[in-house]
């Protein structure tokens, strides 16, 4: 039997075996350093954002905080126009009753003989943030009577970014917004009497 070859029109003849799988081994090289490689990129990109989302927390933490070493003075002043008289002002107040499972932090913690304000400060505010504040007034009341403290507890928000439906939601939940105006801040009392814990 002879053997049939394919004519080409260019002359040349069929690659060889061995030529198809060099280009096959060699695409199999190239296509495994890809893959290496965008596991690599995939890595730094990892690093990366776990750098920026720890500097926007600390640049945060700090607008925080400077916020309120800003307000925290002036607070007990302004909620007098609200029948309030705050004796004493206490920022970063931390509650850790290990024993019976109660710990939270306040950022501002505002008191007088029979009432004591829990103001929370954020730069924006979500509903999220909200129902946080809520569960943080429910562990304040019961670290209250664990230890036989029988003020009554309302709470405050303070943020500097805000929607109308946060507002309203902020308001309707019974606490008091506060919010910057200039150099200074305005209070909106909630749109009923304040809620009590």
């Amino acid at each position: 039997m002879e053997a049939v070859q394919t004519a080409r029109t260019d002359g040349s003849h069929p690659p060889s075996f061995e030529s198809v799988w060099a280009i096959m081994q060699d695409n199999a090289l190239q296509m495994k350093e890809l893959r290496e490689s965008q596991k690599e990129t995939d890595r730094i990109l990892k690093e990366s954002k776990k750098a920026l989302d720890i500097q926007i927390g600390s640049l945060t933490n700090l607008f925080g905080d400077l916020t309120i070493g800003m307000a925290a003075p002036r607070l007990r002043e302004k909620f007098i126009d609200f029948g309030f008289v705050f004796l004493r002002s206490s920022p970063n107040v931390v509650f850790d009753d290990k024993e019976n499972d109660v710990s939270f932090e306040v950022d501002v913690l505002l008191e007088n003989g029979d009432k004591a304000m829990l103001v929370e400060v954020k730069t924006k505010i979500t509903e999220e943030r909200v129902n946080k504040h809520i569960l943080r007034l429910e562990k304040m009341r019961r670290y209250a009577d664990l230890h036989n403290d029988k003020r009554m507890f309302i709470g405050a928000i303070a943020c500097f970014v805000i929607t109308d439906n946060e507002r309203k939601l902020v308001l309707e939940q019974g606490f008091y917004l506060i919010e910057p105006d200039g150099e200074n801040f305005n209070i909106t009392p909630p749109n009923d009497k304040p809620k009590e814990w």
